[in-house]
């Protein structure tokens, strides 16, 4: 029996390292680095007239790995497509599966929950073929979000300003941060008041503070009127205690973490935003390398919206609890958490892979961001195994004048779970009150001291990041998979921005928002978005056909669009300008933020007869490399952008590259891309960094000639072709000037056409 030759694909480095490592000889792992196949970027690539068939094109600037893959997979005798275990991962698959021209008995999917290594061999023993409703739902989204875009957001450009996007869930995000917004503009404060007494015991030692509950049934006091007539009932009388509660209180573990409450904690705990929780995530279980372990995927897939365990994991919970902690701290068998209805439980919850492999213990293999992040997975899984924490609670009701005062507290009588893990807070939480005396009922008191206190209610909170997650989960926009990608989309297109960590419209976001709630009410309203899921859903499941969905629609969405079309011919929004505090020196008016061919800038409003301007200092994402303070965006004299610190000639670093939010997995430094079309993914800059990219390698993808593009005519590089092809006539055409001036006004021609064939549109991302 000959050898056997196995290709397995998966979309990183990372995790095909560590998948190699498990599989060993026989097996080549390689990497597709995500999508090698998708929509054209030039064009809406989808058939609007026949059934909404889309036109899949090579993703450019892959065609070295496309060949190396077909090559590969032509000698390969089993092809294992073992992208990740969603839909965005099984529409890659069939892709890869399409593109490489794979027969079905040659193709085997094959899933990873965790990437170690029983996992991995066991899925590869049990490959099935590709769900394709899975992939159906996906191009469903795809294209959804794809027609969505390219039919809006024209009419953004005419009606408001170029440049803008509107998407099917972005949309619906930013008018849950519009919304809150206007809820508080609209928010009347309410008047209440509180009333606390500090009692003393008659006849033995001990005091302590009673607050009004009632008279005697609890009411609140609503203006000062009142509590000073309570004030006055009680003034210079005895209190008697009538009534002592004490009882046990147990409180159990929060449930293991799901997408959106790893996205919330990490934002809570660590300062994390989602799409860096995300990133981080990925790291932790496509692999790292761990001393005296290898490449090892440290904690199972992170988008999942389920709280389901495995044995197996409860198991080694288990275990490891009572070795380490004691029996009494295990929760005594396996504690199972009930997910949500709606949920598609398709994986686990978030844990980590190998519970023994404690924090601390390969916390000189990550680096401080994964550090964080695994901890935190750990300690949560770890957590939901454990005891129950056990407090002794005591409510104390006093009496005086027909007005009763409470006082309560509780202390922990035994940690539990508390001992490795409590989960974080949105507000300031329960009270647990100050001790109190031994008291009985029908014991004497009298008070040392009162204090009245106004309040007035709050208007509701801002958004944070991880609060939006919360409310976009609760009301079923978007899934799992989307959430980061949503919010840092709002940031990125200035619909939304952050205001001491929490996101506030800007006046951008509020006028598109308002012109979507207007003309297109379905495309921003919770519901509807919400109901879509649920047959993005139901196409999963194969109970719906996904051209079906998108036909129905599309039918409404269409009309919309004309109807607004014309509702809004020769209507042109603008955009209220945003006043700040800084003062123009000439005429002393508050300037105001502008928007010009370079960027924004401030500008008088006292303009034409001011017309005095100043360069905007926009805080950047990141933090300086050399002294860590901000990044600051500035442009110079002849409109170029650069970044600079802060802190200026002080600091002296200074760059041409643009700061991201993202920051380096090894060293935990700032991020850098090249500004433009073209540009490469972000790099680092650390020169002490083992992921440190040299100055000389930092710039942009080689333009295609028309030699290398191929001649497929499905792809999208004619007008690129064209481009090459004037250029080439150009330089062949040397013997006479005139020839020379007729072939490049033909190539300036071809040019043209070109930069005209291919119109390009936002959409959501």
């Amino acid at each position: 029996m000959g050898k056997t030759n196995n290709l397995v694909i998966v979309e990183s480095p990372s995790k095909a390292k560590t998948i190699g490592r498990y599989l060993g000889p026989g097996y080549t792992v390689k990497a597709s680095m995500g999508h090698l196949r998708d929509l054209p970027k030039s064009k809406m690539g989808v058939d609007l007239e026949h059934n909404f068939t889309p036109q899949y094109i090579p993703v450019r600037g892959k065609e070295a790995l496309i060949k190396e893959l077909k090559a590969d997979a032509a000698k390969a005798d089993t092809v294992y497509l073992a992208t990740d275990p969603d839909r965005e991962g099984e529409a890659i698959s069939w892709h890869l599966k399409e593109l490489l021209n794979l027969p079905d008995a040659k193709a085997q999917r094959v899933t990873f929950n965790e990437i170690t290594q029983k996992v991995v061999k066991d899925s590869i023993q049990h490959p099935r073929d590709i769900d394709y409703n899975l992939v159906d739902a996906q191009q469903a989204r795809r294209i959804l979000d794809r027609i969505v875009g390219y039919e809006l957001s024209p009419l953004l450009w005419k009606k408001v300003r170029r440049g803008l996007s509107a998407g099917r869930v972005q949309s619906v995000a930013t008018r849950m941060v519009v919304d809150r917004e206007n809820e508080i503009r609209a928010f009347q404060p309410k008047e209440y008041w509180s009333l606390d007494v500090t009692l003393n015991r008659l006849g033995k030692p001990g005091s302590f503070v009673a607050h009004y509950y009632g008279s005697p049934k609890k009411r609140e006091l609503e203006n000062e009127e009142q509590t000073n007539a309570v004030l006055t009932d009680i003034a210079g009388k005895e209190f008697t205690v009538t009534d002592v509660k004490k009882a046990e209180k147990k409180r159990s573990s929060a449930p293991p973490f799901t997408t959106s409450t790893l996205q919330q904690e990490a934002s809570r705990k660590l300062g994390f935003t989602p799409k860096k929780t995300m990133m981080v995530a990925q790291q932790l279980y496509e692999g790292v390398e761990i001393a005296g372990e290898g490449t090892t995927g440290l904690i199972t897939y992170m988008r999942t919206d389920s709280l389901r365990l495995s044995d197996e994991a409860m198991d080694a919970a288990g275990d490891f609890i009572r070795s380490r902690y004691g029996k009494e701290y295990y929760y005594g068998s396996h504690h199972v958490f009930k997910t949500k209805a709606g949920a598609q439980d398709a994986h686990e919850a978030i844990r980590p892979s190998h519970v023994e492999l404690e924090p601390e213990r390969v916390r000189g293999s990550l680096n401080a961001d994964q550090y964080k992040l695994y901890r935190l997975i750990w300690s949560r899984f770890l957590a939901t195994q454990m005891a129950n924490a056990v407090f002794d609670t005591v409510s104390i009701d006093t009496e005086c004048a027909g007005h009763v005062f409470r006082a309560s507290h509780q202390s922990m009588r035994f940690a539990g779970f508390i001992a490795v893990y409590e989960e974080g807070r949105d507000d300031d939480g329960e009270a647990i009150g100050s001790p109190l005396p031994d008291l009985t009922a029908g014991e004497k008191a009298a008070a040392s001291k009162t204090e009245k206190t106004q309040h007035f209610t709050q208007p509701p909170a801002r958004y944070t990041e991880a609060t939006l997650v919360k409310a976009m989960e609760e009301k079923g926009v978007g899934r799992p998979s989307t959430y980061a990608a949503t919010i840092s989309t709002i940031e990125d297109r200035e619909y939304v921005e952050k205001q001491d960590k929490r996101l506030v419209p800007t006046p951008l976001g509020e006028i598109v928002t308002g012109l979507m709630v207007e003309r297109f009410h379905d495309i921003v309203d919770v519901e509807f978005t919400s109901n879509m899921e649920s047959r993005l859903d139901e196409v999963e499941e194969g109970k719906q056909q996904w051209q079906t969905l998108i036909a129905d629609f599309y039918a409404d969405f269409s009309k919309e669009l004309k109807d607004a079309e014309t509702a809004l011919e020769g209507v042109r929004l603008k955009v209220p300008e945003e006043e700040t505090d800084e003062v123009c020196e000439l005429c002393g008016r508050k300037m105001v933020i502008k928007t010009g061919r370079f960027g924004k800038f401030l500008a008088c409003p006292g303009f034409p007869e001011c017309r005095n301007t100043k360069p905007l200092v926009e805080k950047m994402p990141g933090r300086c490399p050399k002294c860590g303070g901000a990044i600051l965006k500035r442009r110079s004299k002849k409109g170029y952008t650069y970044y600079a610190c802060e802190r200026g000639a002080e600091c002296g670093f200074m760059t041409w590259d643009v700061p991201t939010a993202e920051d380096c997995p090894e060293c935990g430094q700032t991020l850098f891309k090249k500004s433009g079309k073209g540009r490469m993914k972000p790099f680092c800059i650390n020169e002490k960094c083992s992921r440190f990219l040299p100055e000389d390698q930092r710039g942009y993808y080689k333009k295609k000639t028309a030699d290398t593009e191929g001649t497929s005519a499905d792809t999208e590089e004619k007008p690129a072709a064209k481009k090459t092809t004037a250029k080439k006539t150009a330089k062949t055409t040397v013997k006479k000037s005139a020839a020379r001036k007729t072939t490049a006004k033909a190539a300036t021609a071809r040019k043209t056409t070109a930069k005209k064939a291919s119109p390009k549109k936002k959409e959501e991302g």
